[in-house]
């Protein structure tokens, strides 16, 4: 089973992604990618070509992408969405959504933080 290779769009706080290697997770930002001028659509066409699941507020524009990809058996390594939330509380979801899940498991499918309360 393969860990989960996160991609933090610019909307992620970046000490998330300090956080997570910290505890041994592979995680990328759009920051350190330097793909801060791309649009939405080109960031998971990104995040698709290194083999990341990305991680988003943006949850309007995900969903519409997810359905999209979805309709038309496009494939991806999973898109995870989360509203705005204090910065412990969306650690301690990010890490639950990690440990149940691998990267078989998350690719093609779209995930709600908010499950993971």
């Amino acid at each position: 089973m393969k860990s989960i290779k996160l991609y933090l769009d610019e909307d992620i706080d970046p000490l998330l992604a300090k956080v997570l290697r910290e505890r041994g997770h592979d995680v990328l930002t759009v920051h350190e990618a330097g793909k801060r001028t791309l649009n939405d659509r080109k960031q998971l066409e990104f995040a698709i070509s290194q083999g990341r699941t990305f991680f988003t507020h943006n949850i309007k524009h995900f969903v519409r992408f997810s359905q999209e990809y979805s309709k038309s058996s496009k494939n991806h390594f999973g898109i995870i969405v989360s509203d705005h939330l204090p910065f412990k509380e969306l650690l301690k979801r990010t890490l639950r959504m990690l440990e149940r899940h691998s990267k078989e498991d998350i690719s093609n499918r779209f995930f709600w933080l908010q499950d993971y309360k």
